[in-house]
């Protein structure tokens, strides 16, 4: 587990400040495209939370993390406000925040 987790973090050090992506998207990245659950595992467990910017990880619709592992939502929303992000009502416009490599 600890080599999937690496891969996860090591993904998510490439996502800049200002966009978000989605736990499938790093699923699919990494080559396990059906372990987005897995994904959410390995961020809660993250070692380093602002080197590995666990912040930027938004579910498939936009939706914040309703138990953001490092503070709640709310200090997921101010992180990724601070970077530039609208948050609104606890989502994030794909559109116009996404990260397409």
């Amino acid at each position: 587990m600890a080599e999937f987790s690496d891969k996860v973090y090591e993904y998510l050090k490439t996502v800049p400040a200002g966009k978000v992506v989605t736990y499938g998207m790093i699923a699919f990245a990494i080559g396990h495209p059906r372990a987005s659950r897995q994904v959410g595992n390995a961020l809660h467990r993250n070692p380093a939370p602002i080197v590995v910017p666990c912040h930027r990880v938004v579910n498939r619709m936009g939706r914040l993390a309703p138990e953001f592992a490092f503070g709640g939502s709310e200090v997921q929303a101010s992180l990724l406000r601070s970077e530039g992000v609208e948050v609104v009502d606890g989502s994030v416009d794909l559109n116009e925040y996404l990260w397409r490599e």
